[in-house]
């Protein structure tokens, strides 16, 4: 029973925090579960001009105009494509409703405090100030990005700054 325990991280009803991860090339990535409303399948987008180009455009969803963000662009990833399991996960930010392209979702990790490290002090894909730490479990390092911190970045302001 204790191999079912280490398994799925039930510490009890202070499990600690739950990431939805996803991968971009060959990295995997950690951000909050309660952030996210839903994962879709990657569509075609309107473009919008004079945009970066990490922002794809924007598209309808039930009524709603979302801006959808390519993080492998965006985390100057090379050779981007798009196949089947390219999706879209949609967030819900301060009212506010962005999605981020990614390569694929693989699964939902619920990590206690022990299993967060905090952030390292050198750059990586993605500026430090982004990342909330890195998850560990078993042989598996997740890289845990404070979504809504980088959305509402100075070069994206996608989400209204957190003041």
């Amino acid at each position: 029973m204790a191999g079912l325990a280490n398994m799925t991280t039930l510490a009890g009803e202070s499990a600690g925090e739950e990431f939805l991860v996803f991968t971009l090339g060959s990295e995997e990535y950690g951000i909050d579960i309660l952030k996210v409303q839903e994962i879709q399948g990657y569509d075609q987008v309107t473009r919008i001009a004079n945009t970066p180009a990490f922002i794809k455009g924007v598209t309808n969803l039930r009524g709603v105009i979302v801006p959808i963000v390519d993080l492998r662009i965006k985390f100057a990833q090379n050779d981007v494509s798009y196949n089947d399991n390219t999706v879209v996960i949609v967030l819900n930010l301060q009212q506010r409703v962005v999605g981020i392209v990614v390569d694929g979702v693989s699964d939902v990790l619920s990590l206690s405090a022990d299993q967060i490290r905090p952030a390292p002090q050198f750059a990586v894909t993605l500026a430090t100030e982004y990342l909330t730490g890195l998850g560990s479990l078993e042989d598996r390092m997740l890289i845990l990005v404070d979504i809504e911190r980088l959305l509402s970045s100075e070069e994206m302001a996608l989400v209204d700054s957190v003041a």
